[in-house]
């Protein structure tokens, strides 16, 4: 059976700022690369199954966003019920509706000031959100937002 982590509800924040440090880590190699400054990876038991980053600029692929390349890394997977979900922003309507859709049981976002994304959406589904208000994640993306405002506004299709 799944066992969450500790914190609010038991689960111990270290391993959350560890693993976001990850997922930061891959928004800053899009955002070297030219890119959307969103990174995310997937957790399973305690090990990284797959990382990944926002790609849409670098691949010109619309849904390359930084949770759709991290599952895509995954590959397939018999479930994923058991896995947690890292991005550094709260994620879109595609990228919220994905984790619906595969019932990922919880979402670590790192930054949802810059872009409030679709947390509602996620908990009225049942997916449990821990929003971890992490100061780079936060200031990456505001930066991001400030120096490419156009992109930002194509990415989330404003």
């Amino acid at each position: 059976m799944f066992a969450f982590p500790r914190g609010e509800n038991g689960e111990d924040m270290s391993d959350h700022a560890s693993f976001m440090s990850v997922a930061y880590e891959e928004a800053l190699k899009s955002y070297n690369q030219g890119g959307l400054p969103i990174g995310s990876i997937l957790v399973r038991a305690g090990a990284i199954v797959a990382k990944g980053h926002n790609q849409r600029v670098q691949k010109s692929d619309p849904i390359a966003h930084g949770e759709m390349d991290c599952l895509r890394n995954a590959g397939r997977q018999s479930s994923y019920r058991d896995t947690i979900i890292y991005t550094t922003l709260s994620p879109c309507m595609m990228c919220a509706g994905t984790v619906v859709q595969f019932k990922v049981p919880v979402v670590v976002i790192g930054d949802s000031i810059n872009f409030s994304g679709n947390k509602d959406f996620l908990i009225n589904y049942g997916v449990r959100v821990v929003d971890l208000n992490d100061a780079r994640c936060i200031e990456l993306m505001s930066r991001f937002m400030r120096e490419q405002p156009a992109l930002w506004n194509e990415d989330i299709a404003e």
